[in-house]
């Protein structure tokens, strides 16, 4: 789950990472009069969760309220990427004379978290690995340790910063990481981190994305939620307790287990079709699930045949099938589907679905031949 720079940032100042003390605003007006009370010239940014905010008219320098005023009526109501801007912040304008990247990800070839810093912020850190890997520097952080104090000062270093500057960043570092560890986030960024005027350091934007598999930990963050940055499905999906991912294919595909939906996804690629989504509906599905999991996929109008790929360990093969014919009562499709349904009580299901004169294969290979010939017949 991603959070918006000011939720970030307000998170960041729970643990003394300095940030600019600015608030949103949901109207041009309310722009007007935070402006008017920082006293100060101002950026007005749009709170979205993409990326190239500045690019495309979304940060703007106002150096009056009526300024402000007027970038937060054109910035409000604007579409970045797709994503449409539905609130600003008002941040006090830092003078500063340098920006710096920070920032902690988890490196999985090396199965642990790396602190990244570099002397060029204010950029996507992607555009520096592309055009000027050497300034990227990296510190590589032992899980059970964290982060070490030296390891912080050595980024300092390694990034040119003045000495004066050192334990300041040192500081901030460290407190990022504790962020990283007790929020359960997947990646944490400062871009950039100004080196102010007055020679201190303020994190100026904020990233923070938090993993969705440990949202239970963090029950006071589903409030922070984006529900723009969702789809339709990814949103019913997650209501249903579903793990589910739209793609690009025309073959939707049920599968329960996570192992077994990335297997299935190979073979419907190895017989030359194309997956329209990944869908797990868990390994003790019940038929409600079953059925909404199938609306979700025929909701999709590039889906031209599903494949149902149903182990029954935990979850009974009758009761899938009974949740496919559920489904099909509530949602009227002329889409085909192929089912194979292996394990526990899976002759059941198999009888249940031939009477509701369903395709059933007996083996995965077999099912994902059907689907494919089905989606190319179709489209």
């Amino acid at each position: 789950m991603k959070l918006h720079e000011h939720q970030s940032k307000e998170i960041f100042a729970r643990y003394n990472i300095p940030t600019p003390r600015g608030r949103v605003a949901y109207d041009a007006e309310t722009a007007r009069d935070i402006a008017k009370q920082l006293n100060a010239p101002v950026v007005v940014k749009a709170q979205v969760l993409v990326g190239g905010r500045g690019k495309a008219g979304g940060v703007k320098l106002a150096k009056t309220p009526d300024e402000a005023e007027q970038y937060a009526k054109n910035i409000l109501g604007m579409e970045i990427k797709g994503l449409p801007v539905r609130k600003v912040l008002i941040d006090p304008a830092v003078p500063n004379k340098a920006e710096i990247y920070l920032g902690i990800v988890v490196d999985r070839n090396q199965d642990a978290p790396v602190m990244m810093a570099s002397s060029a912020g204010g950029v996507e850190i992607e555009v520096v690995a592309h055009e000027t890997p050497e300034k990227i520097k990296r510190q590589t952080i032992d899980p059970v340790l964290g982060l070490q104090a030296f390891q912080a000062r050595a980024l300092g270093y390694d990034i040119g910063l003045d000495k004066k500057l050192v334990p300041e960043f040192a500081k901030i570092a460290l407190a990022l990481y504790r962020v990283f560890v007790e929020t359960d986030a997947s990646l944490v960024e400062i871009n950039p981190l100004f080196i102010s005027t007055q020679d201190t350091l303020v994190a100026a934007d904020g990233k923070l994305v938090i993993d969705d598999s440990a949202l239970d930990r963090h029950p006071n963050f589903e409030a922070l939620r984006d529900l723009d940055e969702e789809n339709d499905a990814e949103r019913e999906a997650r209501m249903a307790g579903l793990s589910f991912v739209k793609l690009d294919g025309n073959i939707g595909c049920m599968v329960n287990g996570a192992g077994l939906a990335m297997a299935t996804m190979d073979v419907i690629k190895f017989y030359g079709g194309e997956p329209a989504n990944f869908l797990d509906i868990g390994g003790g599905a019940k038929s409600d699930k079953v059925a909404a999991a199938l609306r979700i996929i025929l909701a999709d109008p590039n889906v031209k045949a599903i494949l149902l790929n149903i182990f029954g360990g935990i979850t009974r093969g009758d009761e899938v099938a009974r949740g496919i014919v559920e489904a099909l009562s509530q949602v009227k499709t002329d889409v085909p589907m192929v089912a194979r349904i292996v394990g526990t009580n899976a002759e059941e299901g198999r009888q249940i679905l031939a009477s509701a004169n369903m395709q059933t294969a007996t083996s995965l290979e077999q099912g994902a031949r059907m689907a494919v010939e089905i989606a190319k017949s179709r489209s």
